[in-house]
């Protein structure tokens, strides 16, 4: 084994919608984290691995955001990502190129400051802002926390990732890989498949609906070497959003199933026949039981 060969644990934390998800799926090079505009899009701590075969292995945890939790669901997101803080060998905090620093962005920099984990502020998307504001930007957070390494990057775009990762990298401890080399995520495929159909759902269904809903997988079962039949149901919170989801003639339905089946493909490697349903389960946020049984196991943290 290389002596010089560093493994270690990086987490990315930062208000909903910073970009944490695509940031992480850029700098493993696959896509296994979903993402969309709404937010409370990631609600599990999603592993995902990034192995450099001459200089070493990040494994990164994305948590779900941390924010101020309106529900049940909302709490045990943000003990997720809030416990996440004392377990890993460098903090990534995800933050938008603004002089604005909002109440979220305050609530996390208290977080932070309890924490002796060396902390790598990222400001994220970059393309999207002038020179002069990203520097305006640096100005603005570089006093609110003890910052190891500031680091601007465009997460969509890719700018200045590579460099991110060898500043990860420099925190990290020296040892053994964690994970053989192919191995790109932890998370179970049914658990991807489920939260790649709920992307879709996200993506296509209006405000009111998305965050009351969940998938699960009822069925996966190979038919033959070629072909997979899947069955899955969302789960919504009123009535009035199974309408939504169907839609009419069942063509927002269709239109989730068309828009996941060929990532789904891509991720398993064969084709896949799959059916969808919708299932009312009021309030299923509030109840310990339900946000167990659609795979949000507090007890796993």
């Amino acid at each position: 084994m290389n002596q010089q060969y560093k493994s270690g644990f990086a987490t990315l934390i930062g208000r909903p919608n910073v970009g944490k998800s695509t940031l992480m799926n850029h700098l493993i090079g696959q896509k296994i984290a979903i993402t969309s505009n709404k937010p409370q899009t990631t609600r599990n701590r999603i592993q995902t691995v990034y192995t450099d075969m001459e200089r070493g292995q990040i494994v990164f945890l994305d948590t779900p955001g941390i924010h101020k939790a309106k529900n049940k669901l909302g709490e045990y997101m943000v003990t997720v990502a809030e416990r996440t803080l004392s377990e890993v060998d460098v903090i990534l905090w995800l933050v938008e190129p603004t002089t604005f620093i909002g109440a979220g962005e305050q609530h996390i920099a208290e977080q932070l400051r309890k924490t002796k984990t060396p902390i790598i502020l990222v400001i994220n998307k970059i393309d999207t802002v002038k020179r002069e504001e990203i520097l305006k930007s640096i100005d603005a957070y570089k006093d609110i926390c003890d910052f190891a390494e500031i680091v601007p990057c465009s997460a969509l775009k890719g700018d200045n990732t590579e460099y991110l990762t060898k500043v990860i990298m420099k925190y990290l401890p020296y040892g053994p890989q964690f994970y053989d080399e192919d191995t790109v995520t932890d998370q179970p495929e049914r658990q991807i498949v489920a939260e790649l159909i709920r992307e879709k759902a996200l993506r296509s269904l209006n405000e009111e609906v998305p965050h009351g809903i969940a998938v699960s997988i009822d069925q996966m079962k190979a038919r033959n070497s070629r072909l997979i039949d899947i069955d899955a149901t969302i789960i919504c919170e009123r009535d009035s959003h199974k309408g939504i989801i169907i839609g009419k003639q069942g063509a927002m339905l269709k239109k989730i199933g068309s828009q996941a089946r060929p990532e789904i493909e891509d991720m398993l490697g064969k084709k896949v026949n799959l059916k969808l349903w919708v299932k009312v389960k009021k309030d299923w946020r509030d109840s310990d039981f339900l946000i167990k049984n659609f795979g949000y196991d507090k007890k796993e943290y």
